[in-house]
């Protein structure tokens, strides 16, 4: 392949280079030809000639097919329908440039991502935060709470200061022995 079509021996080479542990490279056309130092067309015919010669497979990304994944190596594998829709699932290192984004110049300058909560192997979510108010159940028709209460004697007024346990008690076991 080498000799017959060096620009797509090149193109594998750059491919093979960026698919890591995936085996796969998601990138555009124009991307390949930036890193190839080439036109677009010549990214358009390498890559036939690595489908032609059953060095890649190429699965499109959007409707236009200049955005797609070049897998290396391996069968895409493709699942069933569901809902009318068959779908490949597969791993892939995606290269993207700049220029092609539309907030290109604002890249470096965000402000940080929020951190998504993990949970490690043989850990539990705690509830946190304020939660809902506990549930409130009327009680059972016949089984009204009894709450005790003690009749007052008629003659008794308000007490002018709060007493302790003990001197309630004392005062109560008085009247008792007075009855």
């Amino acid at each position: 392949m080498s000799v017959k079509s060096p620009r797509a021996s090149a193109l594998l080479h750059v491919l093979v280079a960026r698919i890591g542990q995936h085996n796969a490279v998601v990138a555009s056309q124009s991307v390949l030809a930036k890193l190839m130092g080439c036109n677009r067309r010549t990214i358009v015919r390498a890559i036939q000639d690595l489908v032609e010669g059953r060095w890649i497979e190429v699965r499109q990304i959007g409707d236009r097919g200049t955005v797609n994944a070049y897998v290396v190596n391996d069968r895409v594998a493709w699942h069933g329908p569901r809902e009318g829709l068959r779908y490949s699932l597969f791993s892939a290192t995606v290269i993207l440039a700049e220029s092609e984004q539309p907030d290109g110049g604002e890249l470096g300058q965000q402000e940080p991502l929020r951190k998504l909560p993990r949970l490690f192997p043989g850990e539990r979510q705690l509830a946190g935060g304020e939660g809902e108010p506990p549930p409130s159940e009327p009680s059972l028709p016949g089984m009204e709470p009894d709450l005790p209460a003690m009749l007052e004697p008629a003659d008794r007024g308000p007490m002018d200061e709060p007493q302790s346990i003990g001197s309630l008690t004392g005062t109560l076991l008085g009247r008792l022995g007075d009855a």
